[in-house]
């Protein structure tokens, strides 16, 4: 072919080739299927052979029949059953040969001049018992410059008929309708109702109007075979006018020059192109949906967490309300004692100061510490089920996210996208089921309890020993509040006289309360910091566990952006090539 090629058209050989190099490297970034990328090979190495004509239809529309009467001669099988269960390539040669290249590709060779510029396909009927014959039909359709479309004049546009002109369609093929056995409709005007349908069906179906050619290949072959080699001869026969054949044959033999097949073989990779580029921008597109609901997962989860944040922080302020609260019955009821306590007429049960603490301990201290320990109890289970719920909600929806788009052509053309995608949710998931069947609130809770009282006895600078949290609450109270006799001394009775007893009475509430404040404050400050670092912890623990799944996010999102700028860029070079095509071989009218 380039001995036949203009500057501009080699540049446009050269545009196309580049063009098809760059759409394959795309479609690799993009884990595109393998018979996919096999299709670009294929059309680039075309670019370099014969013009391909290849004849598709229903195996019994009359397509071998076609093919005889376009050779002159019976030199292919013909039958009312499937006969052809190979794809049959045409070529010349100097006698008939056939060779076998490979699965269902029979070549034969004949010495047929034309086809020394023109390859023949007859493909299988797209209808036969045999599914692999519509396959393989299928398959070599898109490596074709121009499709021969035989269908039978009795039974036009069957549904099969209609499936694969859309496929064929899509590929951008050039095709020819061919309605054979016009014999066999004796009136001219049911002939003329029969192409009408078919030109208006094949215009509904391939957004044009197609070239149809009404014949009968039977008619064809027989006037041949009584003409022999006498080419005077067949033009004045009978049957070879009744075939309409001539019409149809200088078409493929005149027409289709030299230019008018360049044409339509510079035109086959583009249609290519086009398909398969159309494919994997629908493709792009799927992902993009996908990754933008997973955007929207992702943002879910955070927020869930930061709403979490904010839940746990305003309930945390409520339980530890509840401990304050204890401590501040403590003090009222310090301040009633003293009252009762510190006055003239119980001035001799003063000077008694183990009856004093002991009362002290009984009607104030009273059962304070178990009241305070079963709160900072309580508080401590509602943090350890928070956090366990947190985690299992998390697991659930990821669970249920990756359900959706399962049905869905993403990661299902030889990709590892969704697969990979699938797994780094699945896994994030078990991450999260790990946390939550490792759960045991009791042993979290006594883990925490036991955290929190090594704070607290750090910062009251006590000795814990085996003693629990209540305990080392009475004993700081103990320590700051409780010496209670050495604040009346053994000094005369008198001395106290009226003044000296509301001042120390007075003195004492101030110092029970100073001290109830004191250890209400270290208690909060430790609850606190070990109720952050606790909060702090789980959240950076569940932000881990989906980590992975958000940088595998944001990664192909990146990846999708710069492959969607190249598709975009590849299909505006697709559609100048087309137009310079267009420009320097105009098709024929």
């Amino acid at each position: 072919m380039q001995r036949i090629l203009t500057a501009e058209q080699d540049q446009l050989i050269r545009r196309e080739r580049s063009l098809l190099e760059d759409l394959r490297v795309l479609l690799v970034r993009l884990g595109a299927a393998d018979e996919d990328l096999a299709m670009l090979k294929r059309s680039l190495h075309q670019l370099d052979e014969l013009f391909l004509l290849v004849v598709v239809g229903e195996f019994n529309a009359g397509k071998t029949a076609f093919l005889n009467a376009m050779l002159g001669e019976r030199l292919l099988a013909e039958g009312v059953l499937p006969t052809t269960s190979q794809i049959q390539v045409l070529r010349y040669g100097a006698q008939k040969s056939e060779d076998v290249t490979g699965d269902d590709v029979l070549i034969i060779h004949l010495p047929v001049e034309w086809l020394r510029e023109i390859n023949l396909v007859d493909t299988p009927g797209t209808n036969a018992v045999i599914q692999r014959h519509q396959e393989i039909t299928e398959h070599f359709v898109p490596r074709s410059d121009l499709v021969l479309f035989v269908t039978s004049a009795d039974r036009p546009f069957s549904e099969s008929e209609r499936l694969l002109l859309q496929r064929i369609r899509e590929w951008g093929k050039k095709i020819v309708i061919v309605v054979n056995k016009i014999d066999l409709i004796e009136d001219e005007k049911d002939r003329q109702h029969i192409v009408e349908f078919v030109a208006e069906n094949g215009a509904q179906l391939l957004g044009v109007t197609p070239r149809i050619f009404p014949v009968s290949a039977r008619l064809a072959l027989k006037a041949k075979e009584q003409a022999g080699q006498t080419h005077a001869a067949l033009e004045h026969s009978d049957l070879w006018a009744q075939s309409r054949f001539g019409t149809l044959e200088r078409y493929i033999l005149t027409a289709l020059d030299a230019a008018e097949r360049l044409r339509l073989k510079l035109e086959n990779p583009v249609g290519v192109a086009d398909h398969l580029s159309n494919h994997y921008r629908r493709l792009i597109e799927n992902r993009s949906i996908v990754l933008k609901d997973d955007f929207e997962a992702i943002d879910g989860i955070e927020a869930q967490l930061d709403a979490y944040d904010i839940d746990m922080r305003r309930d945390f302020k409520y339980h530890l309300s509840h401990v304050d609260n204890v401590l501040y019955g403590m003090a009222e009821r310090g301040d009633r004692f003293f009252d009762e306590t510190m006055r003239i007429g119980r001035v001799f049960d003063l000077v008694n100061g183990e009856k004093v603490r002991a009362e002290f301990e009984r009607t104030v201290v009273a059962d304070t510490s178990r009241a305070v320990e079963a709160q900072v109890s309580d508080l401590i289970d509602w943090l350890v089920e928070r956090d366990y719920r947190q985690w299992r909600d998390v697991m659930e929806y990821l669970n249920q996210r990756s359900q959706q788009h399962a049905d869905q052509i993403v990661g299902k053309v030889g990709s590892d996208f969704e697969f990979n995608r699938q797994n780094l949710i699945a896994s994030v998931g078990r991450e999260a089921q790990r946390v939550v069947d490792s759960y045991d609130p009791e042993t979290e809770s006594l883990k925490l309890a036991q955290q929190v009282q090594n704070a607290l006895v750090q910062t009251a600078a006590v000795e814990a020993g085996a003693l629990g949290l209540g305990a080392i609450l009475v004993a700081v109270l103990h320590t700051t509040l409780l010496d209670v006799t050495g604040l009346l001394g053994a000094g005369a009775l008198a001395a106290l006289g009226f003044y000296v007893l509301p001042y120390r009475r007075n003195r004492l509430k101030q110092e029970l309360r100073e001290g109830i404040d004191a250890l209400r404050q270290q208690l909060n400050e430790t609850l606190t910091r070990q109720f952050e670092r606790e909060l702090t912890d789980g959240m950076q623990r569940m932000r881990e566990a989906i980590a992975p799944y958000t940088r595998f996010v944001r990664v192909e999102r990146e990846k999708l952006d710069r492959v969607t700028g190249e598709m975009e860029r590849l299909r505006r070079e697709l559609s100048d090539i087309r137009a310079a095509t267009a420009r320097a071989l105009p098709p024929q009218e």
